[in-house]
Formats: structure tokens, C-alpha cells, sequence
């Protein structure tokens, strides 16, 4: 039997050779890579090709996912998916390629996707998905509950006219008969415009079943625009969050300036004074939060309850649609058809001198005229067989799947955005090496100040 100390000690050193062996080495071929891609002017023809290939992969990688994005989630059609989707890959090649803060605004834009911009882009994402699969699934099972009505009214109202077209026949029928022998004859009146009720009430029916389908067909194009809307205006303002920030980061001193760079502590080690960082200034890698993020972040938590509530009204709405059509489905699938015998005989007999055996108390006996016997058959059936039953639609559970992970993606990012700003921010300063020695010379002026 082997021993269990010897397999664990045989795992770490197997850990430790992947990780020194693998895992390092894709660290240093990212280091070198990343290098190579943020520098503003390569220093050879080799790092120029490396920079062009990079650039060439990210526009790709870019043009394949806006192809995705506008084919699935924005509903274009293929051929404008793809034309978009070229027209994006090739402009950001050029961008990346030949304009190095194009590079930088490119890298600072992923994390952005951590911060209340990224929130709301994922948010938004979020609804739109339960708009375009959710509330049309809801609007469909209500179309199968109007269906429900419209057949059993249907049914009904053809049941009542084919019960009065028997019932008249039968009556002329009875008076063929008694007229033949003098009686006074029947009278079963009914309405002349039965026709015309029946097109009235299929025309209602036909009015609101159309009415249905076309608000159907409205929130289906309302949500799709809207998603549409705000998936540009998300993508801009994601931009215009990152074109802010590089901008500050280049222009003003001030801006963002409260990290502990590797330049601060290198001049705060060669300063004849020295300075410790106070309490503001913050660790690019640290890992810990403050007390006041803290609060903050469970402050912005707390937002997150409205969109929530709304994500489970509309998923909730679905469930209780589907149940209450499907039960109106099976009500009506389970209607019986009733079966109608009407029998009707009809004997006639005369007297001669009749009043003779009434003076002798005596009974008279009559002979038969004429003798009519009828059989009527037919059914009262609850719903139409014209009118089709639609079935009910089971909620969209993938729908909701997909809106409540990207709505606890959304939720992750309120911890997430501290660490994605300080992301940002080192990005930044990989790329601009010289204005982030600036912005620390001017912090460590700025230390010196205050002390």
C-alpha cells in the first residue's frame, strides 16, 4: 500500500515543476508580449511584426465577437452582422496598429468593464435578453389563453345553432304532420340573422386574437429597438469612460494620483528626507479593502435590488402564464361531448259519433288517420373543431439562466471595481512610462508638501 505522505509529497513536486516549468513560462511569454504591444515605437523590424500580429489577433478576436453580438443578442441579420463585424475588425486594426494611445484606450476599456459602466452594460444586457425571449413567451401563453376563450365560445354558439336548426326541423316536421290532419299546426320561431350573430362573434373573437398578436408583435420590435438603443449608448458611454480617463491621466497631475508606483518608492528610498506614503495613497497590487470601500461597495449592493426585483417579476409573470394556460388547455381538451336523442311520435285518431257513446257512458273507440314517429340525433360539443388550440409555451428557463448570471456578474463587479480602477491605472502607466515617472515626481512633491 503506498504511502499517503509520499503521494502528497510527490503531487507538490509535481505542482512545482508545472509551475515552474509551464506556468512560468507563459508568464514571461505574456511579460514579453504585453511589452512589445504597449510600447509607442518598436525598436525593431521583428517587435513591429510581433506588434502587427498582436494587433491583427485582438481585431479578429474583436470582429468574430461583434459578428456574435449583433447576430444574437441585437437580432441583425447575417449579412449586416458580418459587414459590421469587418468594418470593426479592420477599423481597429488600423487604430491599434498605427496609434499607440488607440492601444491603450483598448486595454483600459477591458477593466473598465468592472466599473458602473460595465454594471450597466451588463444590466441592460440582462433585460434585454429577458425582453426578447421572456415577455414575447408570456405574451404567447396569454394568445393560448384568448385561443382558449374564443374556441369554447366558438363551440358554443355553433352547439346553440345546430340545437335550433334540430329543433326546427323537427317542429316542421310536426306540423307537416298535424296540418295533414287538420290540427292547428306548431310555431317554433327563431331568430333570422343567426348567420350573422355567428360572423359577429367570429369577427369579436377573430378582432381580439389579432389585437394580441399585434401587441405581440409591438413589444417584440419595442425591445428589440430599445436593446438595440442602449447597447450604443452603453458601448459609447463604456468608451467615453475610457477616452475620460486617459485623457486625465495624461493631461492632469492630480488625476488619479493616490498609488504607491514602484517609481514613488524608488524616490522616496533616494530622498535625503524620508517620507513614508500616508494613508490615502493606495497599494496598485493590494488585495484588502478599506473599511470605507467596504461600506461603499455594499452601499452600491443595495442599488442592485430594483433591477433584481424587476428580473423576478418578469420571470415570475412567465411561470404564471404558462401555468395558466396550460390549464386552460387541458380544461378545454377535456370538455365532453354531449350526445342528443330527441324522439318525437305523433298519433292522430278520429270518432264517429262520439257524443253517442258519451250519452251511454259508454268509451269510444277511435280509428288511427295518421301516425308520425321522428328520430333527431346530434351533439353539443364545447369547443369548435375550426378552432385550433395553441399550446402553451414552458417558460424560458434559459433566458433566465443567462439574465441571472449576467445580473451576479453585475453584482461581482461592485467588489470587482475597486480592483478594476487600480487595474486601469496600471495599464495606463505600463503604457505611458515617462508621465507616470511625472505624475510620481509630483506626488512625491506633494509628500514632501505635507510633511
Amino acid at each position: 500500500m503506498r504511502d499517503p505522505q509520499g503521494t502528497e509529497e510527490q503531487l507538490v513536486r509535481m505542482g512545482k515543476w508545472l509551475w515552474h516549468s509551464g506556468l512560468l513560462k507563459v508568464r514571461e511569454l505574456f511579460l514579453a508580449a504585453w511589452g512589445v504591444y504597449s510600447k509607442s515605437v518598436p525598436a525593431s523590424c521583428g517587435q513591429l511584426l510581433s506588434q502587427l500580429l498582436l494587433c491583427a489577433l485582438i481585431a479578429g478576436a474583436a470582429g468574430g465577437l461583434t459578428y456574435n453580438w449583433l447576430a444574437t443578442s441585437l437580432m441583425y441579420s447575417a449579412r449586416t452582422s458580418a459587414e459590421g463585424a469587418a468594418a470593426c475588425g479592420f477599423l481597429l486594426f488600423l487604430a491599434l496598429g498605427l496609434v499607440h494611445p488607440a492601444r491603450c484606450l483598448l486595454a483600459i476599456t477591458v477593466p473598465t468593464l468592472g466599473t458602473r459602466q460595465g454594471r450597466r452594460l451588463l444590466l441592460s444586457a440582462g433585460f434585454a435578453e429577458l425582453a426578447t425571449q421572456v415577455v414575447p413567451n408570456v405574451l404567447a401563453n396569454v394568445a393560448a389563453t384568448t385561443q382558449v376563450l374564443r374556441c369554447v365560445a366558438q363551440g358554443s354558439l355553433e352547439s346553440l345553432l345546430n340545437s335550433t336548426r334540430q329543433l326546427e326541423a323537427a317542429t316542421e316536421a310536426l306540423d307537416r304532420a298535424s296540418g295533414r290532419t287538420g290540427g292547428r299546426g306548431l310555431a317554433f320561431e327563431t331568430p333570422s340573422n343567426c348567420s350573422a350573430l355567428h360572423l359577429q362573434m367570429l369577427a369579436a373573437t377573430q378582432r381580439v386574437q389579432e389585437d394580441v398578436s399585434a401587441l405581440e408583435a409591438l413589444l417584440r420590435g419595442l425591445a428589440l429597438g430599445t436593446n438595440r438603443v442602449l447597447a450604443a449608448v452603453f458601448i459609447l458611454s463604456l468608451l467615453s469612460e475610457s477616452v475620460r480617463y486617459l485623457k486625465g491621466y495624461l493631461t492632469n497631475l492630480r488625476f488619479d494620483n493616490l498609488y504607491q508606483s514602484k517609481q514613488l518608492e524608488r524616490l522616496l528610498r533616494e530622498s535625503p528626507a524620508p517620507a513614508s506614503a500616508p494613508a490615502p495613497v493606495l497599494s496598485v497590487t493590494g488585495l484588502r479593502l478599506s473599511r470605507a470601500e467596504k461600506l461603499h461597495c455594499l452601499f452600491r449592493l443595495a442599488f442592485l435590488g430594483m433591477p433584481l426585483g424587476a428580473m423576478a417579476v418578469i420571470v415570475a409573470a412567465d411561470h404564471v402564464a404558462f401555468l395558466l394556460a396550460s390549464m386552460a388547455v387541458a380544461w378545454a381538451q377535456k370538455l365532453p361531448t354531449l350526445p342528443i336523442h330527441l324522439s318525437i311520435k305523433y298519433d292522430a285518431k278520429y270518432t264517429l259519433f262520439a257524443f253517442v257513446s258519451f250519452i251511454f257512458n259508454q268509451p269510444s273507440e277511435g280509428k288511427p288517420l295518421d301516425t308520425y314517429q321522428g328520430t333527431y340525433k346530434w351533439e353539443l360539443r364545447f369547443t369548435s373543431d375550426s378552432c385550433q388550440l395553441y399550446p402553451a409555451q414552458p417558460p424560458q428557463y434559459t433566458a433566465a439562466l443567462a439574465a441571472g448570471t449576467l445580473f451576479l456578474i453585475a453584482s461581482a463587479t461592485v467588489f470587482l471595481e475597486t480592483y478594476a480602477r487600480r487595474l486601469v491605472h496600471k495599464v495606463a502607466a505600463s503604457f505611458f512610462k515617462a508621465q507616470e515617472e511625472q505624475r510620481a515626481r509630483y506626488l512625491f512633491a506633494r509628500l514632501h508638501q505635507s510633511h
